[in-house]
């Protein structure tokens, strides 16, 4: 380009809709080390913190997403709405973009339909089998949109849809030869076979209270276990650390010799754990939270399941099927053979240069119509 190439990426909420963005900016400057990248984010979320953390510039906007029961925010939102496309429009007037990214999340919204307004293009990406809200409503408006999983013609305009798979870690892509460098970070017992339980940052509170209950369970299996429990539940569960090989953590630093070290998962399915997973190519069984709009860890975790690449059990069926579930996992080499070669099968590793090639194909049409 003639000039430095200017992106706004906009989307958050929650790690899901934050990390892809980054990890889309970071391939961006990788290609254009000149170019000039602004985040735009929702005031008093994560993406606040992680963002400028990542190394990159952001706005933040008075949106929050509507609840389910009638709450204060809910009456404020037609408001916020309002004095969010109101900003948004004055930030895109004065960043000038060549193109608009949204990764989800409804701190999008505004931003993304103000670009729409003003002709800019503008690109999704939907981490989630099942999408959510803001990207449904902005899908009309965009250029392209960057999916995960097959099917998702449902939602959007069959035309604009490119399966490219979420952007991971890229150190995930190579954990092969690091469970030596695994066993010495998390202290473990390299003769032992190690189960790693994932919650999500901030934490899962069943799968916490599962993993509780059944600790005399582990031991009587011989195994042990990495248990990353989450922010707002370590107070709560840093008792059990170093307790019969089982080490409780906040959080994993470094999450590629986490999953090096683990010969079976226990995790959520949110849409970026999903991805890893496939990735990374270990037996998993996944507990999806209930919690969460249109149930759609469920069915991120069925899409893999209904492919031979996982196990499942829903929140209501764990006391009833966790033991046999995780039993069977632990001890039948041919069912952790067989789920681990159809879950890698599903991998989609080069999501991000995948992205940023449909980006830069939209930008060169808009040179190509301007010149």
């Amino acid at each position: 380009m003639s000039r430095e190439l200017r992106v706004i990426l906009s989307g958050g909420g929650t790690g899901g809709h934050i990390y892809p963005a980054v990890a889309i900016a970071n391939e961006i400057c990788s290609r254009y080390p000149g170019a000039a990248i602004l985040f735009v984010g929702a005031k008093d979320r994560m993406e606040m913190q992680k963002v400028p953390q990542a190394g990159y510039e952001i706005i933040g906007l008075w949106i929050s997403g509507i609840q389910r029961k009638l709450t204060l925010s809910n009456l404020l939102f037609p408001i916020k709405l309002l004095s969010s496309l109101w900003k948004s429009k004055k930030i895109i007037k004065k960043f000038n973009p060549d193109i608009v990214i949204g990764t989800g999340g409804f701190a999008s919204g505004p931003l993304l339909k103000m670009a729409n307004s003003k002709n800019i293009s503008t690109v999704l990406q939907e981490q989630n089998s099942f999408p959510g809200i803001t990207n449904k409503w902005l899908s009309k408006g965009a250029d392209k949109i960057c999916v995960a999983y097959d099917g998702m013609d449902r939602f959007f305009p069959k035309e604009k849809i490119i399966k490219t798979g979420n952007p991971v870690r890229q150190d995930l892509l190579e954990i092969e030869g690091k469970r030596d460098q695994g066993i010495v970070r998390y202290k473990l017992n390299k003769e032992k076979k190690t189960v790693l339980v994932l919650g999500g940052s901030l934490g899962a509170r069943r799968i916490n209270r599962l993993i509780e209950n059944e600790l005399d369970f582990f031991v009587q299996q011989g195994v042990q276990v990495i248990w990353q429990c989450g922010k707002l539940y370590y107070e709560d569960y840093k008792k059990y650390d170093d307790h019969q090989n089982i080490h409780v953590h906040q959080f994993l630093d470094t999450m590629d010799l986490a999953y090096a070290s683990a010969d079976i998962i226990i995790s959520r399915a949110g849409a970026g754990s999903v991805s890893e997973l496939c990735i990374v190519a270990k037996p998993v069984l996944f507990i999806p939270s209930p919690n969460v709009a249109e149930d759609h860890q469920t069915k991120n975790a069925k899409a893999i399941v209904d492919q031979g690449g996982a196990k499942m059990l829903r929140e209501s069926e764990l006391d009833a099927a966790f033991q046999s579930s995780f039993t069977e996992l632990l001890v039948s080499e041919t069912i952790k053979t067989e789920l681990s070669n159809n879950i890698k099968r599903l991998a989609l590793p080069n999501a991000t240069s995948d992205i940023v090639d449909e980006i830069e194909k939209i930008i060169e049409e808009n040179l190509t119509k301007s010149e």
